[in-house]
């Protein structure tokens, strides 16, 4: 009966591992798809936090997924509008353990988690990424300004009051 466990198990491994690296494959895809949509806000978030393009999309996307998470359809709608490559950065954050993309997962823990649940998980998707947690710090300003500057100051303003 040990045999048979041990078997199913080693099948079971067989089968998620290649399905995780082709989910890193996806974000890998989507980061690189959202560097090229969004060149400006990638090369200012690359910038200020010494990263590579696909890391600041993805940093991007984990911190857009928190907002989104938090704001409603039509505000994060006005978000969407300023920033070029917006479904690629979403589709570039680091999904969670099973599958599926961190926007949701941020979402369902910032309901339970309060304020700092979601900006919690978007550290440990920058940890993912291969950043330090607090270059969450140094992302906010950059995506509050970006937005402020293609969306107009009521649009800044919604994405900072929901990554305080």
């Amino acid at each position: 009966m040990a045999r048979h466990s041990c078997l199913a198990l080693a099948c079971a491994l067989l089968i998620v591992v290649p399905a995780s690296n082709g989910f890193a494959q996806a974000a890998q895809d989507a980061a690189a798809a959202a560097a090229k949509e969004s060149p400006g806000l990638v090369g200012e978030l690359s910038k200020s936090m010494s990263a590579t393009p696909e890391q600041s999309a993805g940093a991007a996307g984990a911190l857009f997924g928190v907002a989104k998470s938090r704001l409603n359809a039509d505000q994060f709608s006005q978000v969407a509008k300023a920033v070029p490559g917006m479904d690629s950065l979403l589709k570039a954050a680091p999904t969670g353990g099973g599958g599926g993309g961190l926007g949701g997962a941020l979402g369902a823990a910032s309901q339970v988690g309060g304020s700092a649940g979601g900006l919690a998980n978007a550290a440990a998707a920058f940890s993912k990424l291969g950043l330090s947690p607090d270059m969450v710090s140094k992302a906010v300003p950059v995506l509050v300004s970006f937005v402020t500057k293609s969306g107009g100051a009521n649009v800044g303003n919604l994405l900072a009051g929901v990554l305080k």
